[in-house]
This record gives structure tokens, C-alpha cells and sequence, in this order.
């Protein structure tokens, strides 16, 4: 998803939100109230939103889950504050600075079990798990750069496959040619290594496997 469709599921969030401002009524037993099925589906809505973006366990969730549980205008207005400062992390770049930062880490942590998996003679299983590794970094540098990663067939999304990530980030000239030439070798490899074809390299190959895509991910950053 490209970050102009996010900033729009954001603004049209708000205007929910909004919408469900415009419900407040004042009680005399209790102060003000707004309808509380709209500020169910508003912030029901909103918690999909931010946990498909951040997970369940940012700040941001939490500080709708817990703090804009009740029917009160102040809930709606949380949860739209929210919101607003999603869509300034998004607009601003933040929203991949953050992803980045924590791809890395889990890039690092499953280049280091292929690492181990190639030690211990292993080096099919670490040929398919450096090669997921490359597989996700290419889709994340087509989030970066708004390139899209999914093609449309029957109204359902369809997740492209690495080759075709690889050319459209050297189209985009994210990086080379000659990178594009490489990661061509490199899919290659993962996918003998995927489908059983294990005698068509070696141990040295996987090797070198994992020092390319290590050197790639460090120089094409997120």
C-alpha cells in the first residue's frame, strides 16, 4: 500500500471521527455523551488501522485500546489526536524510518540462525532463509520508495514475486543494474535450494550467499 492510500484511510478515519463528535449530547444527570454503537465501529475501525500499520503493542494502539473506551466526547477526540499523529509519522517518512530500524533487527537476528544452520552443515535450510530475508527486504524498499508489491487479479491482491520486485526497484533505480544482475543469482540460488535441488550448489556458494545479501541490506538501507 502506497503511503498516499494510507494518509487517505487516515483522513477518512477522522472524518468518522468526526462524525461521531457531531453526536454530543448533553444529559443532565451526567454530563455530555455521544452515540456509542458510532464510537464503537469509530474506534473499532481506527485499532485495525493502527495495529495493521504498528502492531498491538505500540504506544499508539494502546493509547486507543485503554484510553477511548468509553462514550464520552473526550474518548472520540483521543482517538482522533491519535490518528492525526499517525498521519503526521506517515506523511513525514517516520512510519519506514521506525519499520527500518526494526526489520533490521529481525533481518540481523535470521541472518544470524542461517549463519548457524550453514556452521552446522546445514546449508540448505540457511540457502532458503537468507534468501527470505533478501525476498523481504526487496518488498520493503518497494514500500520505501512507493513502488507497489501487490498486482490486482479478480479484485483480490496478489503479492509479486522477488524477480519482479528486483526489476522494478532497478527500473526505479533504486540501485543498479548490476545489483539487479546480482540478486538475480541470488533468487536463483534460494530457489534450487526451496525446490530440492540441492546438488546444484555448494556450502561455499551459500556462503557467499549470505556475505552478498549481508553487504546489500547494509548498503541499500530501508
Amino acid at each position: 500500500m502506497k503511503v498516499d492510500d494510507l494518509v487517505k484511510r487516515v483522513d477518512q478515519l477522522i472524518t468518522m471521527g468526526q462524525e461521531v463528535l457531531a453526536t454530543r449530547r448533553h444529559m443532565d444527570w451526567g454530563g455530555d455523551f455521544i452515540d456509542s454503537g458510532l464510537m464503537g465501529g469509530f474506534r473499532s475501525a481506527s485499532l485495525s488501522f493502527i495495529e495493521r500499520i504498528y502492531g498491538s503493542n505500540h504506544p499508539h494502539f494502546s493509547e486507543v485500546k485503554e484510553g477511548a473506551e468509553g462514550s464520552r466526547p473526550s474518548d472520540a477526540e483521543k482517538c482522533i489526536a491519535v490518528l492525526r499523529a499517525v498521519r503526521s509519522e506517515i506523511e513525514g517518512g517516520w512510519l519506514f524510518s521506525i519499520k527500518g530500524l526494526i526489520t533490521a533487527e529481525v533481518f540481523a537476528d535470521f541472518i544470524e540462525m542461517a549463519e548457524h544452520l550453514l556452521d552446522t552443515g546445514y546449508k540448505d535450510p540457511a540457502a532458503v532463509m537468507c534468501g527470505g530475508v533478501l525476498e523481504e527486504h526487496l518488498r520493503q524498499l518497494c514500500l520505501k520508495h512507493k513502488i507497489e508489491t501487490v498486482n490486482l487479479r479478480d479484485g483480490k491482491e496478489i503479492p509479486k514475486k522477488a524477480d519482479t520486485l528486483n526489476a522494478d526497484l532497478a527500473r526505479a533505480e533504486v540501485y543498479t543494474k548490476l545489483d539487479q544482475k546480482m540478486i538475480v543469482g541470488w533468487l536463483d540460488l534460494r530457489n534450487k535450494a526451496a525446490h530440492g535441488q540441492y546438488d546444484e550448489y555448494t556450502a561455499d556458494q551459500v556462503k557467499n550467499l549470505l556475505s552478498s545479501v549481508v553487504e546489500f541490506t547494509a548498503r541499500v538501507s530501508v
